[in-house]
């Protein structure tokens, strides 16, 4: 069942069928995606709702019965009628609930699978834009207000077009001259929902946006509760959250006072017709105008206030459907957006040897004055070790990302076995690449889960892995060992242990191609000694690139490159670049007060 959602969703991206410009048209195609559930649903919908509009020809009769004096049995018969009507609706609902509410909800998790997706093919420029809050509120809050405007919108509006239907059908049975004075409330409806329209899609954005940007300052305001703590800066960050709040409730107060124009015109504007068209027929009864009975003036009267009612339901929900089309505009920023990485159609990758050339490689972020990374030539054989190293800004993170694939080169070429990385499907090629970054990224799980992320991997493959990274001691000691709940990211252990966990699941991975992003800096000396030992197994016959501060850590690299503003100023192995007395050799000495 997971794999069929997530087809689904697959499929539901590739016809990109969300469409931010027309979010009613999305919104019907989402829909029309179950066509047979969603045939039984409206077949078993208009069968239940026969009473709504019947039941005033029922009462019509039998006034008209008993102002004539008919017989009993003729109105019993018309009262068993009316039961078996009535009866009908209990199985009938069933039907339509179980259909239309499966394709609801089939239509939620479509969503949120496709959205899943999407986001994970955005380029890494897009997470730098956006805040992880915001994202997470359209997955969770926008998915959610969709599925509430089909839940309440589709039920009153397939009732008000049965009771127009049938009140109109009967009605140019009954007394046909008096449609007409039905024809009335369609404009005015079309005329109060035209003119309420454009400002409640206004007020409905301003809404939205305001609580992206209050749940981004929430997790702001989470993620830098140590620092806030730490500097005593409370009320600082109660104070930033408390400004969100505040644009969120005006926001909000403004859409709720525009709802509520909306509830009292739609109410008082349909009533007032209501009692008009009691009136009018019966004036025409009395008059003789037209030959209308006293049972056809209740079925008049009836049908007519059910009329309004229907249409006053409607417009009661303009709000609930601006909410939902502005969620479904929201959803689609995310599955339109073009900033993704291009891989489709490109070069799987079967194996890797590991051997990385970097031809003239420069690179520029968007809106950057310089470049990151400056025609920057490295020819790095198979199974060899390369350290970048050089001030912050120098561009060593950047190298790192364009050897992932994350930022694409703005000019010169990466080569990975010979091979132009822009003609490789890089999802492929990332299964043979492990990072071991500065913070380890745990989730919430088990160390078992966590080892072995994305891996079908056994036990006892795991168990070696920890091993390997001088992990299975402290793990073993656990009460729950493999089964331990390691907290949110991996808050219930250390950051040594919590490294080392992340060298095991690199090692799981038995990679061909390593990247180390400064793994050992935020440690303490007896940790990252543990670590380091750890990292020389996993290092051990893999191409690997290491950025680090300490020098001390990089030693026994091949070679290691030296980076001032994107450009190499020297290149060589320990003792070559100590022996030049350049760069190199002043950080050295800066760090260790010796040569």
């Amino acid at each position: 069942m997971h794999k069929k959602a997530l087809a689904q969703s697959a499929e539901l991206l590739g016809r990109a069928q969300l469409d931010g410009a027309r979010p009613g048209r999305s919104v019907l195609t989402l829909l029309a995606r179950r066509p047979w559930r969603l045939t039984a649903a409206f077949i078993a919908f208009a069968v239940k709702e026969v009473p709504l509009w019947f039941l005033p020809v029922v009462t019509a009769a039998i006034i008209d019965l008993v102002s004539t004096g008919g017989s009993v049995t003729a109105v019993l018969g018309w009262l068993a009628v009316a039961v078996l009507l009535l009866v009908q609706n209990y199985p009938n609902h069933i039907v339509y609930t179980r259909n239309f509410m499966t394709v609801v909800r089939d239509t939620g998790a479509d969503l949120r699978n496709a959205l899943a997706a999407r986001l994970q093919s955005l380029s890494i420029g897009y997470y730098t834009r956006t805040s992880a809050s915001i994202v997470q509120n359209k997955v969770v809050r926008d998915v959610e207000n969709v599925e509430q405007m089909l839940q309440q919108m589709t039920h009153p509006l397939l009732s008000s077009t049965m009771v127009l239907v049938g009140a109109i059908t009967m009605t140019a049975v009954a007394v046909p001259q008096f449609l007409p004075v039905y024809a009335l409330t369609v404009p005015i409806a079309i005329g109060l929902r035209a003119a309420l329209r454009r400002r409640s899609r206004a007020r409905n954005e301003r809404f939205r946006r305001e609580m992206e940007g209050f749940a981004a300052r929430v997790g702001e305001m989470a993620s830098l509760i140590p620092v806030t703590r730490a500097h005593g800066l409370e009320q600082t960050a109660v104070s930033r959250v408390a400004s969100g709040a505040d644009g969120v409730r005006r926001a909000g107060l403004h859409l709720d006072m525009l709802n509520g124009h909306v509830a009292s015109i739609s109410w008082v504007t349909m009533q007032i017709l209501g009692v008009g068209c009691l009136g009018l027929a019966a004036v025409f009864a009395i008059t003789g105008f037209l030959p209308i009975t006293p049972g056809e003036v209740v079925l008049l009267s009836t049908y007519f206030a059910l009329l309004t009612q229907g249409l006053t339901n409607l417009l009661m929900l303009i709000p609930i459907g601006a909410r939902g089309m502005e969620s479904v505009r929201s959803i689609a920023e995310v599955l339109q957006d073009p900033d993704i990485e291009q891989n489709e159609g490109k070069r799987p990758v079967a194996a890797v040897e590991g051997r990385l050339v970097l031809d003239r490689v420069s690179h520029r972020y968007a809106g950057a004055d310089t470049e990151a990374v400056q025609d920057v030539s490295l020819d790095i054989e198979a199974g060899t070790t390369v350290a970048f190293v050089g001030s912050s800004g120098s561009g060593k993170s950047t190298l790192l990302n364009l050897v992932l694939g994350f930022v694409r080169p703005t000019s010169g070429r990466i080569l990975l076995d010979g091979t132009d990385m822009q003609e490789l499907d890089l999802r492929t090629a990332r299964r043979f690449t492990s990072v071991v970054p500065q913070e380890s990224v745990l989730f919430e799980g088990t160390i078992r889960e966590n080892v072995g992320y994305g891996m079908d991997a056994d036990q006892d493959r795991i168990t070696a892995a920890l091993k390997d990274a001088n992990a299975w001691e402290f793990v073993s000691l656990l009460p729950d060992g493999l089964d331990t709940v390691v907290g949110e990211r991996g808050a219930r252990l250390s950051g040594g242990q919590r490294q080392r966990l992340a060298i095991a699941r690199a090692l799981v991975r038995d990679p061909r191609i390593l990247l180390l992003d400064e793994a050992t800096s935020a440690l303490d000396p007896e940790a990252e000694e543990l670590v380091k030992e750890a990292l020389g197994r996993l290092m051990r016959g893999r191409t690997t690139l290491v950025v680090a501060h300490r020098l001390s850590t990089i030693r026994q690299a091949d070679v290691i490159v030296v980076l001032d503003r994107g450009r190499i100023v020297e290149q060589g192995s320990h003792t070559q670049l100590l022996d030049a007395a350049g760069r190199y050799a002043q950080m050295h000495l800066t760090q260790t007060g010796a040569r």
